[in-house]
Order: C-alpha cells, then sequence, then structure tokens
C-alpha cells in the first residue's frame, strides 16, 4: 500500500496546527471535565437539598398531627361510652384537626368496636362525594356497638358544626371496625405514641401515614391520618430539568409520593378488592426500573443509610441517578432521582461548544503565520534533500554547499558532504573487489584497493586456519609483492598491536612495537620510515575470525581513518567469507555430482565410467567449436557460465539412472531378471528326459522290443538336447532373429510337462497376488515347456504412466504393462536381450533426469542444465524421445551431449550385450546416424574435422580398437548432411 508523501513545510505546518488543536482540545476536555464535575457535584448538592427539604416537609406535616394526636388521647373522650357523650368534644377535635393541614381527620377507636371519627369533606372517598350535602365542611363518622346491633352513623357539618344532615349507614358499621386496623393494634401493644408506615387510607385512596396512641386507662385509641400529598407536590417543584424524574419509596420499593399522585394506586384486586400502592417498576417510568433492585438491596433497618449514585443506560439515553435515605431509620424512606445526562450536562456542552469556535478562530488565524515559518525553515532542508536524492542515485558530480542560519542544517550540510566523499570511495572499492570472481585473485586485489584507500604504504593480508594466521597476499603501495618473505603466525602471538586487535575484535591503530616489527621480518626493510600501522581483524558475521590486516603507515591515523578502515573491514570481511563459501559451495557441488555419476556408474558394473567420460568428450567437442574459425560454428563462444552448465549437465545426464533396477540395465539374456530363468528351462528339459527313459523302460519291462524303443528313445534325448540348445541359443540375443526361429520356439514352448509340485507357496506376497488371478489347477497338471502366464504380467501403475499433458512435454509411447516377464515372449525378442517393457524403462531414465534436474533449484546460470542433460536422446528429425525435439527445438550444446554419449555407448567395452565397437565401426554408425538426421551434421563435421573423435580414442579406448587408417575423414565428409545455418 503506498504511503502519500508530503513536503517538511506541510509537516510542519500540520505539526504546529495539530500542536495548536491538541491544545485547546485539552483545554476544552478539562473544562468539560470540570463543568461535569460541577454539574455533578451541583447535581448532588440538589439532590441533597431535596432530601433536606422533603425530610423538613415530613416534619412540618407529622409533628402538629402528634400534638394534636396525643392531646386528644388525654381527652375524656377516650372515655366516652355513647355518642352523644363524643360530641361534646367535637369542638376540640376540630380545632386540632385544623391546626395542621395535612390532617384529614382526628378520630377514636375504642376497645368494645366504637369509633368516633371528624374529618374535612373531600378527603374521603370519591363515591362520597355525590352524597354530601351542599355547605357540609366536616363530617363525623361514628359506630355504636353497645346495642345488639351495631349502628353507623355520617353526620354532615358546617363551618360552625351545625348539622346539616345524619345518614345511618349500617353498611359501615359491617365492613369497618378500628380493632382490626394496624394503627390500633400498634398503639394498644405500645405505650407511647406510634407512626404506621405510609399505605392507601381505605376511604381516600390517598397514600398518607397513620398516628396513634393509646388512651387513658388503656379501653381506647385516639389517632389521626396525615395525607402525604404536598410530598408530590414538593418533587414537582424541585425538578431541575424537563426530564428529571423524582419519587419517594419505601424500602419495598412501592411510590409514596410522585409529581402525577393518579399513578400511586393500583386499582382493587379481585382477591381482596383493595387498592394497593404501585411499586415503581409499574409507574410507567422506564428509568425507575432499574433503580428498585438497588432499593430493595439496602438494609430494612435504614441503619447506615447513604446516598449512593449510579449512571444507567435506557433506551439508548445516559441518565445519572441517586438514592437518598430520609425519614427514620426504623421506618426507612428513599428519595430516588434520575436525570437525564444529556440535560444535566448541558452547561457542559455548551461550554465545549463554545471552545471548539474558539479553536476554529485560532487555528484559521495562525494557518497564514505557520506556513510562513515552515517555508523559511524547509527550504534549506529541501536543498539538502535534493542533494541526497542525487546520492541515491550515485551522482557525485556535485559536492554538497548549503549556506543555512540554522545551526544543525549547516552541520547536516557538512556531514553529507564527507559523506558523499566517503560513499563514491567506498563504492569504488566494493565494485572492483565485487568483480573479481576469482578467489586467489580476490586476495591481492582486496588489499591493494585498502591500501589505496586507506593511504597506507603496506600491508599484509592474513587467513586464518585454525590457531595460525597465513599470509594470504602482501603488497607495497607501488604494488610489489611481498607475500614470499612471510611465514604463518600464531594468533596467540601475533604481537601487541595486531594481538590486541584481535583479542578485542575491532581495529586498532597504533605505534608499531619491536615484536610487530619482528613478524614482518624483510618485508618492511623499505620502509624504515613505517612505524605506524592499523592492525584490522576480519570476522564474519557470526563474530568469527577469518583472517586479518596490517596496514603500515608513515603517519599516525586520525579517527576518520580508522573509522573508514573499520566500516570496509566490515565490508572486506563479508566479501572474502562469501567468496570463500561460493568456492566452498561450488567444490561441494562438484563433489556431489561427481558423486551422483560415480555412483550410477557403481551401481552396474557394466556402465562404469560412462558418466565421467561423456563429460570429456562433450568438452572436448564444445572446446573444438569454440576454436572453430571456419565452420558453422565459427561465431560460437562459450563463456564461464556456458562452460559450468555443460559441465554439470554432462556429469548429469544420466542421474536418473538411480531410477531404473540394476537387473534391467545389466541384463546380459533375454530371460534374466533378478536371476537368469534359463536354469528353470533347463530343468523342464531335464524333466523331459527322465520322463522318456521312464517312459522307454516301462516299454521294456511291458515286453516290447528292447532295440526299437532305445532307439525311439535316443532320438528323443537328441531333439530334446537340440532344442534346449536352441532355446539357449535363443535366450543369449543378437542383432537380428529370423521369424523361422520365432516359429521353432513357439513349436518348441508347445511341448508339455508334468507338474506335480505346488507353485503357489514359498513365494512373495506379490507374485501371490499376481498368481491368484486365475484359479490354481489340480496337481499333477500339464504345463507347456515355455509359457507366457497372467502372473508373468505387472501391471503399470498410474505413477508410472505419462499423461499426454504433462508440464515436461513428453511424448512417448508407453508399454500398457509395466513388465512382462513371458518366457516365449522374452526368448522371441528379436534385437538384443530386452523387451519393450525393459527398454521402455531403460529409456525412462531421461525422463527421470528432467524430472530430478527440473525440481533442483538451479542458479540463474545455470537454468539451461536440464535442457543440455536431457536432450542426448532426442533426433535431428524429431523422431527422438522423451520429447520428440527437432534440431531447431535444441541448444548446440545439448546436440554436442547427444554425439558424446553416442560415441562414448559405441565404444564403451563394458556392457553386457555386445563388444566395444571400433574406431571405424563407430565412426561408420554415426555417419549413418547423421545422415538419417539422428545427430547433427554440422557437429558430426566438427567431430570428425577437429580430430576429436582421435583425441577421445587415444585417451580412453583400447589400444586394439584404434584404427584410424580405416577412417576416411575427406570421404565421410562429403555425405554430410547440413543443416540450416546455427543460431
Amino acid at each position: 500500500m503506498m504511503r502519500h508523501r508530503y513536503p517538511l513545510h506541510v509537516h510542519i505546518s500540520t505539526l504546529f496546527l495539530t500542536m495548536i488543536l491538541l491544545v485547546c482540545g485539552v483545554l476544552t476536555a478539562i473544562s468539560y471535565k470540570l463543568s461535569s464535575e460541577l454539574l455533578e457535584a451541583a447535581a448532588a448538592d440538589r439532590t441533597t437539598q431535596i432530601s433536606r427539604e422533603a425530610q423538613i416537609e415530613m416534619q412540618r406535616i407529622v409533628e402538629p398531627a402528634e400534638v394534636a394526636t396525643t392531646l386528644l388521647s388525654l381527652q375524656q373522650v377516650t372515655q366516652a361510652t355513647s355518642l352523644s357523650e363524643r360530641l361534646q368534644y367535637l369542638e376540640f377535635m376540630r380545632q386540632a384537626l385544623d391546626s395542621s393541614s395535612a390532617l384529614t381527620s382526628l378520630y377514636v377507636g375504642y376497645a368494645n368496636g366504637d369509633f368516633f371519627l371528624i374529618g374535612h369533606v373531600g378527603d374521603g372517598a370519591e363515591s362520597e362525594a355525590a352524597k354530601v350535602p351542599a355547605g357540609a365542611v366536616y363530617v363525623v363518622q361514628s359506630i355504636e356497638r353497645a346495642a345488639a346491633r351495631a349502628r353507623g352513623r355520617f353526620i354532615y357539618l358546617d363551618a360552625t358544626l351545625r348539622t346539616l344532615r345524619a345518614d345511618d349507614r349500617p353498611d359501615y358499621a359491617a365492613t369497618y371496625d378500628p380493632r382490626q386496623r394496624v394503627w390500633f393494634t400498634q398503639a394498644m401493644a405500645s405505650p407511647i405514641l406510634i407512626e404506621t408506615a405510609p399505605y392507601l387510607f381505605f376511604s381516600s385512596r390517598k397514600v398518607g401515614v397513620t398516628l396513634a396512641r393509646q388512651g387513658a386507662g388503656g379501653r381506647a385509641v385516639a389517632g389521626a391520618d396525615i395525607m402525604l400529598h404536598s410530598l408530590g407536590q414538593l418533587l414537582a417543584k424541585q425538578k431541575a430539568t424537563p426530564g428529571n424524574e423524582l419519587v419517594i419509596v419505601d424500602s419495598h420499593g412501592y411510590a409514596l409520593a410522585y409529581e402525577d399522585v393518579s399513578r400511586l394506586a393500583r386499582p382493587a384486586a379481585e382477591a381482596d378488592g383493595k387498592p394497593h400502592l404501585v411499586r415503581i417498576d409499574a409507574l410507567g417510568v422506564p428509568v425507575l426500573v432499574p433503580l428498585l433492585a438497588a432499593v430493595t438491596a439496602l438494609p430494612e433497618n435504614g441503619h447506615g443509610r447513604q446516598a449512593q449514585t449510579l449512571r444507567l443506560d435506557v433506551d439508548g439515553r445516559a441518565w445519572r441517578a441517586s438514592i437518598s435515605p430520609i425519614g427514620r431509620d426504623d421506618s426507612p424512606l428513599y428519595l430516588l432521582t434520575a436525570v437525564p445526562e444529556n440535560e444535566l450536562m448541558a452547561g457542559a456542552l455548551d461550554l465545549m461548544r463554545r471552545s471548539a469556535v474558539a479553536t476554529l478562530l485560532v487555528l484559521l488565524l495562525t494557518i497564514p503565520f505557520t506556513w510562513l515559518l515552515a517555508r523559511s525553515i524547509s527550504r534549506s532542508l529541501g536543498h539538502l534533500a535534493d542533494a541526497a536524492e542525487k546520492i541515491r542515485h550515485f551522482d557525485f558530480s556535485q559536492p554538497i554547499a548549503i549556506d543555512s542560519a540554522i545551526k544543525e542544517v549547516n552541520q547536516l550540510s557538512l556531514t553529507m558532504d564527507a559523506m558523499q566523499r566517503t560513499i563514491c570511495r567506498f563504492l569504488g572499492i566494493s565494485h572492483a573487489v565485487a568483480a573479481e570472481q576469482n578467489f586467489d585473485r580476490l586476495l591481492p586485489r582486496l588489499l591493494a584497493e585498502t591500501l589505496s584507500a586507506s593511504e597506507a604504504c603496506a600491508g599484509v593480508l592474513y587467513l586464518a586456519e585454525g590457531t595460525k594466521l597465513h599470509a594470504a597476499a602482501a603488497l607495497s603501495s607501488s604494488g610489489t609483492d611481498l607475500s614470499g618473505q612471510l611465514s604463518a603466525i600464531d594468533v596467540a602471538n601475533a604481537g601487541p598491536l595486531l594481538g590486541a586487535a584481535l583479542a578485542d575484535g575491532v581495529a586498532r591503530a597504533g605505534r608499531l612495537q619491536p615484536q610487530d616489527l619482528a613478524l614482518l621480518a624483510d618485508a618492511t626493510a623499505g620502509f624504515a620510515d613505517a612505524r605506524d600501522a592499523i592492525a584490522v581483524p576480519l570476522l564474519n558475521r557470526q563474530a568469527e575470525l577469518v583472517g586479518a590486516m596490517l596496514l603500515l603507515c608513515q603517519t599516525p591515523s586520525d579517527d576518520a581513518r580508522l573509522s573508514f578502515v573499520k566500516a570496509f573491514s566490515g565490508s572486506a570481511a563479508v566479501s572474502l567469507e562469501s567468496k570463500a563459501l561460493i568456492k566452498a559451495q561450488k567444490d561441494l557441488f562438484e563433489a556431489f555430482i561427481q558423486l551422483i555419476a560415480a555412483a550410477i556408474d557403481a551401481k552396474s558394473p557394466y556402465t562404469g565410467g560412462h558418466c565421467a567420460r561423456v563429460p570429456e568428450l562433450a568438452k572436448m567437442l564444445a572446446r573444438a567449436a569454440c576454436d572453430d574459425d571456419s565452420g558453422a560454428y565459427r561465431d560460437f563462444q562459450l563463456s564461464v557460465d556456458d562452460w559450468e552448465a555443460l559441465h554439470v549437465a554432462a556429469w548429469l545426464h544420466d542421474c536418473g539412472k538411480v531410477t531404473t533396477p540394476e537387473y534391467v540395465v545389466d541384463k546380459a539374456t533375454k530371460l534374466e531378471t533378478i536371476h537368469d530363468r534359463i536354469h528353470e528351462v533347463r530343468m523342464r528339459f531335464e524333466v523331459l528326459k527322465r520322463d522318456a527313459e521312464i517312459s522307454c523302460l516301462q516299454a521294456i519291462i511291458s515286453g516290447h522290443d528292447q532295440a526299437p524303443v532305445r532307439a525311439r528313445l535316443a532320438a528323443e534325448l537328441r531333439q530334446i538336447d537340440d532344442d534346449f540348445a536352441f532355446v539357449a541359443a535363443c535366450n543369449e540375443g543378437g542383432e537380428f532373429m529370423a521369424p523361422a526361429s520365432i516359429d521353432r520356439l513357439t513349436a518348441i514352448a508347445g511341448r508339455s510337462w508334468w507338474r506335480t509340485l505346488d507353485d503357489r507357496i514359498g513365494i512373495s506376497h506379490e507374485e501371490k497376488q499376481r498368481k491368484a488371478q486365475t484359479a490354481a489347477a489340480t496337481l499333477p497338471v500339464v504345463e507347456a515347456l515355455l509359457a507366457d502366464k497372467p502372473e508373468h504380467l505387472l501391471p503399470r501403475r498410474p505413477q508410472d504412466s505419462l499423461s499426454s499433458d504433462n508440464p515436461w512435454g513428453f511424448r512417448m509411447a508407453v508399454p500398457a504393462q509395466l513388465y512382462n516377464r513371458g518366457e516365449l515372449y522374452n526368448l522371441a525378442v528379436a534385437r538384443g536381450t530386452l523387451s519393450a517393457e525393459e527398454r521402455y524403462k531403460i529409456n525412462e531414465h531421461i525422463v527421470q533426469t528432467l524430472i530430478m534436474l527440473a525440481q533442483l533449484p538451479f542458479p540463474k546460470h545455470l537454468r539451461q542444465v536440464p535442457e543440455i542433460a536431457g536432450g542426448h536422446h532426442e533426433k535431428m528429425d524429431g523422431s527422438g524421445y522423451p520429447r520428440g525435439l527437432t534440431r531447431t527445438q535444441m541448444s548446440p550444446l545439448a546436440r554436442m551431449m547427444a554425439i558424446a554419449d553416442i560415441f562414448e555407448a559405441l565404444t564403451a567395452i563394458d556392457r553386457p550385450y555386445k563388444k566395444g565397437k571400433t574406431l571405424s565401426e563407430a565412426i561408420a554408425i554415426m555417419s549413418r546416424m547423421q545422415q538419417e538426421q539422428h545427430i547433427d551434421g554440422e557437429l558430426f563435421a566438427l567431430f570428425l574435422r577437429s580430430g576429436v573423435y582421435l583425441d577421445y580414442a587415444q585417451r580412453f579406448m583400447q589400444p586394439e580398437q584404434i584404427d584410424p587408417a580405416n577412417v576416411d575423414v575427406d570421404r565421410l565428409l562429403e555425405g554430410v548432411h547440413h543443416p540450416p545455418p546455427v543460431t
């Protein structure tokens, strides 16, 4: 992925503006943080204030009611036994009721079930509103149970307590019993004033609390009902934002005060017919739902209560919530607040927006100034960048001289100018050293270049071998060779200067001591004034010592020269190591390919030396082509890399033979596999002879005339011997087999013999599988004397086949069977000893050669090795194998390989199936081959004209094979087929 590049002034401007933006952003963030904290603190303070005000409101509501309840409990009304007696205290109770706006009613419940109440009209149930007469302000509710039947009455009074109407309410007396109310039972059980937990009043369906106290004598309880609706009004006034939610709940999560009081009561349930308080999860406010679990998890006794703050995410909207305790510890209440975060932080967000606008204005005002300043700073650096670009392109034509007011830029200019000169010198040395391919010539050249660069007057290059340093090169600055005057030295006794450098692993400069001079012997005799030197250890990439240099100087070395030598020594060491490694790898590769060739030759005693002789002959022919100055190859030349490619290809041209079975390569007779099966055939003939003798003796015993019987036996034995001799002769192979001989083989094969032993025991698993293709015969069985049986066929596996679209372009007819070991089939082979399958297996070695060589990662200059090595069985007319190439599709070196391989094969004396040809016979055969366009005619002519054939014969052929007098070169050249000129 490409990265965009921008000028320095753009970077400086961007950096400056980014810093401004970053500073403004940090300040904005800090302002936002502080504002947020202030707003959060203000919200917390406001919650505390609301809690405190709610607490005060509760006290304001409850305290007057407590006084009224206490006074009522002390009145004689608690002793009254009838309604008339109780009405006498009506004025007192009215005044107590009006003393607090939160009081809705005052009443007395008696131990006998009587009840007496005065309350404000309108504070009762909604169903009573229609029954209230006009002008009624108060209502008295009474229950008397002294009579046999309880009596309930409602008395409506005006402001002066004048009775407006009195109604009997039997249902009231039947449904209400003060003794069953919580406030009555708690007050009767306590000597002090009690306060109930907030609950939904029976008559008004509104939330409130009841205060109650036991009257004198313990036979009645005075009570007062207090409405908490004013708390909801208080909460509605305290909303800080439009979305602010406030609610007072008890420890069980039931809502007691909310701005919308209509939501506090849940309709009467069918089970008890009574309305109930609503918990906050049913209040219809989603943000309050998650707070239910937090409230109910608080201790019920309220001890140790502290305010809690929560952050909620409800329906994708962030909220800040708090839970603050109010009320007494024995009856804990909680104020829940929830504020949308965006409303709470509105001030901070507004501040952040204002800061962003201010930042943008600052940036707009700063851009022109920053741009001009950045351009001024980057201009001189731009000139240096241009100079660096020239250095990158190895353009050292102009010195670097830039005068800048910026100190660092000016110093960088001077440094780059010095660097340019150093690189120029360093590259010159490196190129000179790298250009040298010969390792032995590399060493003095490396020393000479180092002397020139370091301005030394003489020097010695040592190579490390074990604990010794051997002087590989010693030169004066004028080029005089001094290496013959030096001997090897021990690393441990390398002198003070060189020894210290070797011990530290870094170059050192200093005065030569007598011990240093003693090691140089006569090499420095001509440099009496050279008393300073630089000792340079040469370390490879593993920090191992590979050599050292001692540079003699006429003047002390400064830091710059020492630094340059140190830097160059690393490059010299790497170059030295690389060249040595390359040489070692080439030597190893050379030994390896010769090892493979030797292994192939050693695999068969009949082909020994073939892989070694073919490279010699191929290179002799290639050298003749390079030396030719008049024929078709007068412009032909080989580079060093080409010679190496030919050498490698010639040695590896038969490497595929490692895959060819030895018994095929060495097959001397037609029936030979791992062993020669002629012995099995001979045994069958022996059986026939024994059978003939047995038949003769049985005939004589039976009374036949002995003379004619024995005559027939003698004739039959002669025929058997003659037939076997014929079969044995056919087994030896030859250049031609007449059809009559094949007919006789077929006739002999038709004779039969008796087999009485099982031929499916004691054999290999593979052979058992082949025999299993046919059913086993019942013994004894009559069999043909020579047979082609199904088990003689070895099927070809998929990996042994070649597809028409194979990646190597092989075009060879592949036999259907891998091997056919049929006896008659093999004995009928017309030429040589190999069957078609075995001949393909022999020829297949070139297929394997190309496949094996194609898999090797040859370097670029050896990429043609597979083509050269794999073409020696191709023919100029395209009838060869494995790819059916024509002359124009083959390189000259590949065509040379074909001639070398054929000539060596014809003249070799170590083949099992033939004798080595004489020189004239081999040349005659090759002459016919070139006329038939099997080999290159031009190369064959060069082979003859240059005398390569005779040079090879004198080096590698037996004396009795060499008959040059029988080789008429001029006549043979007249019959040479001349193809188009080589390109």
